[in-house]
């Protein structure tokens, strides 16, 4: 499995919206599956099924 790059744009009730970095789709996603302590503008690194946030 590939691993993808994503920035977290906004964030709205339960769910954030995150840009692949390489192709530029927005998704949303529920914020119980990102890592504690993600926030608007915080990069995160998907890989294994799993995100976990990178600097």
């Amino acid at each position: 499995m590939e691993t993808r790059y994503y920035k977290v744009t906004r964030i709205e009730g339960e769910y954030a919206y995150i840009t692949d970095e390489e192709s530029g789709d927005e998704i949303f996603i529920a914020l119980f599956l990102l890592p504690e302590g993600t926030d608007i503008g915080t990069r995160l690194k998907y890989e294994l099924l799993q995100y976990e946030i990178v600097e």
